[in-house]
């Protein structure tokens, strides 16, 4: 069942086109994610479903009776008249049930004093609006409020404080959590995994993926789309178009999509150029039959359906980091580091040591004190115990996620003139090209920059400073998907060493070499994000274990019998579909072998036959690539037992 479709919608800002021509629709249970680079249109895309803003043309249709509910990145939380606290802003979720448990309350205390005569007929009502309470799940919203808030990072001592003193990012995981409460039939979040640590990200991922209803998503997190969508709504140059997939598996999609059209445009621009050849020879030779010949061929290129050239990708940031002396191998030396503020304490007794090459990335939950622990190293902040001793010849960049570096008032060349007043002007100019700052833009002051802008114009900076150690807070926060690549490349290549904050896991996964966690203990891995969860899992069920041991009894004769027989069930169940999976992978390979056949053979030149057999070709290589993966964990399952 549909329960969204958009039609043909058009919207612009004076004479900038910004969305053109956006069809697409969503069933019921549908999980989209929505994908473009930085003001291609996303956020407007939503304002416009949910009519915040009013397109020039086009249509949105919902389905009858369908409730919508909407996160916003900008100011998404507003404040209910009379409900101050975070736990009451909760409770506000369940209007119907708060009104309802106020109502029994005033009843209770009515009937201590009421007459027999009202006391039967108060009786008799409150039976029923008590019964109805406890079908509409009156006994247990409080306890499920206070759960999910606990999910979202929020603590006991947080119930009672105020809205007004949340931070932004309070605000944010606030108006989540309540959000997610009301489960409207259409949930659409932008941008939900700001603000979030990876804990309570991994649990919102584990919430959507299972969301029965129809979810729109903006996300620049790619394990975040690659978990939670099943669909994907691509904008680029003002147009929309769905792929049945997540995040991954659409990226080689379109990629391949886009390599095919290429190859058959240039097939038939050749086809039409040897036409043309051909009909200016034979009106050079001018018979008869060579006239008949020439209008023949000329009616061919007419009938033909042209395919039009793909139109470029949007152009994405390359840069690499300036080159500067070599550190001593000794970089960073922290020893019983204890940082707090107030009668707060973030953390004590914290030691560890970072060599030159190493890619150090700093994780724990909101609040652990990951920022304030970068602060300190770079000396803006001091510790109330322990010392941070830089080695020899380290030259220190410094990348802070609010980007306070920057001056509000300067424009955006300035301010990076300022930093580099012996770099001439047509060198700046380059710089800030590579980072898309052209023309009129390079005059724009920093006040008015979006997120995105000033987090290009802090990395512009940063190339320029030529260091041998980055210190980086939060980098890919603002920057779209291709901005986070781009900056992922460049720190690869960066021959220096790498200590950074991050919740990106896609970039905690490329970069990383160890990853330090604050969290109460604590404790440094080895290796990547992968090989930091696995030892943090193992770490888990040892200590699950341990417990279950203190407090499980052993397993009587029964038990054991029917867990074997389960088991053994499991492993048929098993072996059945590894043998299917073996069929399919047969019958597939070679079906593509066919159609790989009939797309270079004879239907070369039929062009519509081509289409439609590159759209076979793609479907059957990504059904593939899924019984791949799936016969590749078989294997990795036998190896390990």
């Amino acid at each position: 069942m549909t329960t969204l479709s958009v039609n043909n919608l058009c919207y612009s800002v004076g004479t900038k086109i910004i969305l053109e021509g956006v069809t697409f629709s969503v069933e019921e249970g549908d999980r989209l994610g929505i994908v473009g680079v930085n003001g291609s249109g996303k956020t407007t895309l939503l304002r416009l479903i949910t009519g915040m803003e009013k397109a020039e043309s086009g249509d949105v249709y919902f389905a009858k009776d369908k409730i919508l509910g909407m996160l916003r990145q900008d100011d998404p939380f507003q404040v209910l008249q009379g409900e101050d606290t975070v736990l009451s802003q909760m409770y506000a979720a369940f209007p119907q049930l708060v009104r309802g448990e106020k109502r029994l309350a005033e009843m209770e205390a009515e009937m201590e004093t009421a007459s027999s005569e009202r006391l039967l007929s108060l009786s008799t009502e409150y039976e029923r609006l008590n019964t109805r309470f406890i079908n509409d799940g009156g006994l247990h919203y409080k306890s499920r409020c206070k759960s999910l808030l606990t999910k979202m990072g929020f603590g006991e001592e947080t119930y009672c404080r105020s809205i007004s003193t949340l931070s932004g990012g309070q605000r944010t995981r606030l108006a989540l959590a309540r959000l997610l409460f009301q489960e409207p039939d259409i949930l659409i979040l932008d941008e939900p995994t700001n603000h979030l640590d990876i804990d309570t990200m991994a649990w919102l991922e584990e919430h959507l993926a299972g969301y029965k209803k129809t979810l729109l998503l903006v996300s620049h997190d790619r394990y975040f789309l690659d978990r939670v969508t099943n669909k994907t709504l691509d904008i680029e140059h003002h147009k929309a178009k769905l792929y049945k997939c997540s995040y991954t598996a659409y990226k080689q999609q379109k990629e391949e999509q886009r390599a095919a059209l290429e190859k058959q445009y240039i097939l038939q621009q050749r086809e039409i150029a040897r036409l043309e050849a051909y009909i200016e020879q034979q009106r050079r030779w001018n018979r008869e039959r060579n006239i008949i010949a020439a209008e023949s061929r000329e009616k061919a290129i007419a009938r033909m359906d042209k395919i039009e050239r793909p139109q470029d990708a949007p152009r994405a940031l390359q840069f690499a980091f300036s080159k500067t002396v070599q550190s001593g191998n000794d970089v960073l030396d922290v020893k019983n580091l204890a940082i707090g503020f107030g009668e707060k304490n973030l953390f004590s007794n914290l030691t560890f040591s970072v060599k030159r090459g190493e890619r150090l990335l700093i994780a724990g939950p909101n609040g652990c004190g990951k920022s304030s622990l970068l602060k300190t190293l770079l000396g803006k902040l001091a510790p109330r115990t322990g010392t941070v001793t830089f080695g020899y010849n380290v030259r220190v960049g410094y990348y802070d996620q609010e980007n306070q570096n920057l001056s509000p008032d300067k424009t955006v060349l300035d301010e990076l003139w300022d930093a580099y007043p012996t770099i001439s002007r047509k060198e700046l100019y380059s710089v800030l090209a590579i980072f898309m700052f052209r023309g009129e833009d390079v005059e724009k002051t920093v006040s008015v920059l979006s997120g995105g802008e000033r987090a290009r114009l802090t990395l512009a900076k940063l190339i320029l400073s030529k260091v041998n150690v980055l210190i980086l807070d939060e980098p890919t926060n603002h920057l779209d998907i291709s901005s986070r690549e781009a900056l992922e490349n460049a720190l690869e290549a960066f021959e220096g060493t790498i200590i950074a904050v991050s919740h990106d896991r896609y970039f905690m996964q490329r970069l990383a070499t160890r990853i330090l966690s604050l969290q109460n203990p604590a404790r440094d891995y080895r290796g990547g994000y992968a090989e930091y969860i696995a030892a943090k899992e193992q770490l888990e069920d040892i200590s699950e274990t341990s417990a279950a041991q203190t407090v499980t009894a052993p397993p009587t004769g029964k038990e054991l019998y029917l867990k074997k027989k389960e088991e053994q069930a499991a492993l048929r169940r098993k072996e059945a579909r590894r043998k299917k999976v073996a069929q399919e992978i047969e019958r597939l390979e070679k079906e593509l072998a066919n159609i790989t056949d009939r797309l270079y053979g004879e239907d070369a030149t039929d062009y519509v036959k081509a289409a439609q057999l590159e759209d076979q070709r793609i479907y059957v290589e990504d059904q593939l690539m899924q019984l791949y993966e799936e016969e590749a964990n078989f294997s990795v399952a036998q190896d390990v037992e």
